[in-house]
C-alpha cells in the first residue's frame, strides 16, 4: 500500500508542479506532462517501477479520449469525413510506410525488418494531437478536422497492421518471446484465437454489431434506471461500466478498443444524456491521459539515447521531416489550404502511442531484434515529445504569417453605405437581418472567407477583409458612415477597433460587442458609449423564465427582469468610474469596495420589489 501511496503522489505531484509552469511559459500542458515524466525518471528508476506496465494502463485515458470525440460527431458528420477518412488518412498510411521501407531497406536491414519499421513509424499520436487541438480550439478549423480524419483512419489501421505482424516473424531472430521490452499480445482471454478465419470475423462483426445495439437501444433504459435514485456516483459507475465494458469486447475479439468505444460515442451522439456522459468521463481522461504522456516521458531510455544521441535525434527529425513532407503534398490534392496545411503536416508529423503497442506485439513474435526494437520506441518517443514544439512553431510562426498574407488580399468594396457591419457570425448575422428587413442597406465585411462563402451560396452579399485596418475602414466609407457596428471576434480587436474609428471619426455612431463586463469597462475607456454585452439579454431572458418556472405570474416575471436590468444597468455605470484597466478587478480595491456596496443594495432593492409582488399576488387572491 506504501509503494502504490508513493507513486500516486510521485506522478499528481510531478503533474501539477509542471504543467501550470509549461502553461505559463506557452509551452502547452501536453509538454508539461512530458517533462515531468522525464524529471521523475530517475526516482522511478529508484523505485524500480515498471513504467511500461504503468503507460498500458494509462493508454486507457486515449480509449476515454476516442469515446468523447465520437460523442461529438453525429453519424452523418461522419459520412461528410469519408473522402478524407480514406482518401487522406489511407493516403498517408501507405506513402510513410513505403517511404520509410525504403530508407531502412537502403540503410541494409532484410524487407520484414524495414516493413514492420513502416507500419511502427507511418502512426501519429492520437493523444497528443487531439488534446493540442481542443486546448487551442483548432477541433473545428479545416486543419483539426483533417487531422482527426488521419488520425480516426490510423487507429483503424492498427488492426490489420496487428494481423499482418505476424506474418513478418522471421524465427530466431531473437532468443524468444520474453527479449526485448514487448509483452505477450497473444496471452490473456480471446474469444477469436482458436477459430478459423471465417468464423473469426463472424465474431468480430457480431462484436461491432452489439456495440451499436447497445448503444442505441439500451443505454436509455439503462440510465433511466440508474437516475432513480439520483446517486451521481452511480451514473459516473455507469458511464464507465459502458466505455470498460465497449474496451473489453473488442479487445476479446482482437480490435482496438479506442475503435469500438469511438463507434459507441458516434452512436450516442444523438443521445440525451450524451452531456452527462461527457462531464462524468472528462475528469478520468484528462488523468489518465495525463499518467500516459508521463510515462512516454519516463519510459525514455536515456542510456540509450545518450550513447546514440545523434543517430537517434537525427532519425527523429527525419521521420519528423518525412511525415511533414507527405501531408503537406497530400494537402494539396485534398485541398487544405493555409496555416490548416500547416497545422495538419507539422501536428500529424510524430509517430503514436499505438506505436509502442505495434513494437510490443512484434517483438513479441520475433520481428525485431532487440537492438532495432529499442532504438525504434526511442524515436518514437523522441518525436512525440518533440511534438508540443511543432505546434508552438506553427502558432508562433506559421499562423501570423498566413493572417498577414489573408489581410493584403481583402475585396475590392463597391457599395457605399451608411451602415457598415464588422462581422458577420452569430451577432453581426441577426442585425444585418435586421437591418435589411426594414429596409436598411448596409456594408458587411468578415474576415473568415469560409464564413463568406457559405453566404456568398445564400445570394448574402459580403466582403472579405479585416475591419481593424484603417485603409478597409476608408474603402468601406467611414468617412460617410453614420453607424458603425462591431460584431468581430476577439476582445482586443474589438477594443483596438472603437478606439480608433471613436478618436479618428468622432462623428460615426460606434456601436459595439462585449465579451464580458471588464471588456465593457474597457470600451468604455476607450470612448464608446452603446455597447452590447454578446450573452446579456439572452440570460436575462433565461432569468425570467426561471422566475416563471418557479411560480411567479409572467407579468410578475417580467418586471421582475425589468427592475434587474434597470439595476445593473445603473450599476455598471458606478462601477466605470473606478475600474482600471490597468489592474485585475479583484485586486482594485475600489472596485471591489464599489461592487461590494452595490450588491447590498441590489439585494434590499429587489426583496422590496419581490414584497410588492407579493403583496399584490396576495390582495388579488382576497379580491
Amino acid at each position: 500500500m506504501t509503494d502504490f501511496l508513493m507513486l500516486a503522489f510521485t506522478f499528481l505531484l510531478a503533474g501539477v508542479v509542471a504543467v501550470p509552469l509549461a502553461a505559463r511559459f506557452g509551452l502547452g500542458s501536453v509538454l508539461g506532462y512530458l517533462l515531468a515524466g522525464i524529471a521523475i525518471s530517475p526516482l522511478l528508476g529508484l523505485l524500480h517501477v515498471d513504467v511500461v506496465s504503468i503507460q498500458h494502463f494509462a493508454e486507457f485515458g486515449v480509449v476515454m479520449m476516442l469515446f468523447l470525440v465520437g460523442l461529438e460527431l453525429e453519424p452523418r458528420r461522419l459520412w461528410r469525413l469519408r473522402d478524407r477518412l480514406l482518401g487522406l488518412g489511407g493516403l498517408q498510411v501507405v506513402l510513410t510506410t513505403a517511404a520509410v521501407t525504403a530508407i531502412v531497406m537502403a540503410f541494409g536491414q532484410p524487407w520484414t525488418i524495414a516493413l514492420a519499421a513502416g507500419l511502427v513509424l507511418s502512426l501519429s499520436s492520437t493523444a497528443i494531437v487531439l488534446q493540442t487541438l481542443n486546448e487551442r480550439g483548432l477541433m473545428r478549423s479545416e486543419g483539426g478536422q483533417s487531422s482527426f480524419s488521419v488520425l480516426l483512419f490510423q487507429d483503424i489501421a492498427v488492426i490489420p497492421m496487428l494481423a499482418l505482424m505476424p506474418l513478418l516473424a522471421v524465427p530466431g531472430l531473437v532468443p524468444g518471446p520474453d527479449s526485448g521490452s514487448g509483452v505477450d499480445h497473444e496471452s490473456g482471454l480471446s474469444l477469436v484465437n482458436h477459430l478459423s478465419g471465417w468464423q473469426a470475423a463472424l465474431v468480430t462483426i457480431a462484436a461491432v454489431g452489439a456495440v451499436i445495439l447497445i448503444g442505441r437501444w439500451l443505454t436509455r433504459p439503462l440510465f433511466r434506471f440508474i437516475a432513480r435514485p439520483r446517486l451521481r456516483e452511480l451514473f459516473i459507475a455507469a458511464a464507465l461500466v459502458i466505455v470498460v465494458g465497449i474496451a473489453l469486447l473488442m479487445s476479446l475479439v482482437g480490435l482496438s478498443p479506442a475503435l469500438g468505444t469511438f463507434i459507441a460515442g458516434v452512436v450516442l451522439a444523438n443521445s440525451e444524456y450524451r452531456h452527462e456522459l461527457e462531464s462524468d468521463i472528462d475528469p478520468f481522461r484528462g488523468l489518465l491521459l495525463g499518467l500516459f504522456f508521463m510515462t512516454v516521458g519516463a519510459g525514455i531510455d536515456f542510456a540509450l539515447v545518450s550513447d546514440q544521441f545523434a543517430i537517434l535525434i537525427g532519425s527523429a527529425l527525419g521521420l519528423i521531416a518525412l511525415k511533414a513532407a507527405i501531408l503537406l503534398a497530400l494537402s494539396f490534392v485534398f485541398k487544405v489550404t493555409g496555416s490548416d496545411r500547416w497545422l495538419m503536416a507539422l501536428g500529424l508529423a510524430q509517430a503514436g502511442e499505438f506505436g509502442f503497442v505495434l513494437l510490443s506485439f512484434a517483438s513479441s513474435n520475433q520481428i525485431f531484434p532487440g537492438a532495432i526494437g529499442d532504438q525504434l520506441a526511442a524515436i518514437v518517443a523522441i518525436s512525440m515529445l518533440l511534438t508540443p514544439l511543432l505546434f508552438i512553431v506553427h502558432d508562433r510562426l506559421i499562423a501570423p504569417r498566413f493572417s498577414k498574407v489573408q489581410a493584403r488580399e481583402q475585396d475590392h468594396i463597391e457599395e457605399d453605405n451608411d451602415i457598415i457591419i464588422a462581422g458577420r457570425g452569430r451577432m453581426g448575422g441577426i442585425i444585418d437581418r435586421m437591418l435589411s428587413a426594414a429596409g436598411y442597406k448596409a456594408t458587411v465585411v468578415d474576415y473568415s472567407s469560409k464564413q463568406l462563402d457559405v453566404l456568398r451560396s445564400f445570394g448574402i452579399k459580403a466582403y472579405f477583409g479585416d475591419a481593424t485596418r484603417p485603409d478597409l475602414l476608408t474603402a468601406a466609407g467611414i468617412e460617410r458612415a453614420k453607424l458603425l457596428i462591431v460584431a468581430i471576434d476577439g476582445r482586443a480587436q474589438i477594443t483596438q477597433l472603437v478606439r480608433y474609428v471613436v478618436q479618428t471619426y468622432p462623428g460615426v455612431h460606434v456601436m459595439a460587442r462585449a465579451l464580458d463586463r471588464d471588456h465593457v469597462f474597457d470600451l468604455y475607456n476607450a470612448g464608446c458609449r452603446d455597447i452590447i454585452r454578446e450573452t446579456y439579454d439572452s440570460s436575462i431572458r433565461m432569468g425570467r423564465s426561471a422566475y416563471e418556472a418557479l411560480g411567479i405570474g409572467p407579468d410578475h416575471a417580467r418586471s421582475m427582469a425589468r427592475a434587474f436590468d434597470e439595476m445593473d444597468r445603473r450599476a455598471m455605470l458606478h462601477m466605470a468610474e473606478v475600474y482600471d484597466p490597468d489592474t485585475p478587478s479583484h485586486e482594485n480595491g475600489a472596485y471591489v469596495a464599489r461592487v461590494q456596496e452595490i450588491m447590498g443594495a441590489w439585494e434590499g432593492e429587489l426583496r422590496v420589489h419581490m414584497d410588492s409582488i407579493r403583496a399584490d399576488r396576495a390582495d388579488k387572491r382576497h379580491r
